[in-house]
């Protein structure tokens, strides 16, 4: 087998990072059905792409027919991510 064709069988997960935030335990253990998680990112906001839970890149969401879809729009920046968290 080749080096090419191993690479072509190597699985990747694939993750979005939509918005975070940090609230004390109590509040999370309160929460049902309906409640409402404010994240500390806007709506015009890029999202953050993680493959194997490293970014890689920054995107935007969009629509195709009835599914959700991410537009890779940058290349990630490691150090902006990790300010982040």
């Amino acid at each position: 087998m080749s080096h090419k064709s191993q690479v072509n069988h190597v699985d990747v997960e694939l993750a979005v990072v939509l918005g975070r935030c940090r609230m004390p335990m109590q509040q999370l253990l309160r929460m049902g059905r309906g409640a409402v998680i404010p994240l500390d990112t806007k709506e015009s906001d890029q999202l953050w792409i993680l493959a194997n839970g490293h970014p890689i890149a920054r995107g935007e969401i969009t629509i195709q027919g009835d599914r959700l879809c991410i537009t890779v729009t940058e290349a990630a920046d490691v150090h902006e991510f990790n300010a982040a968290a």
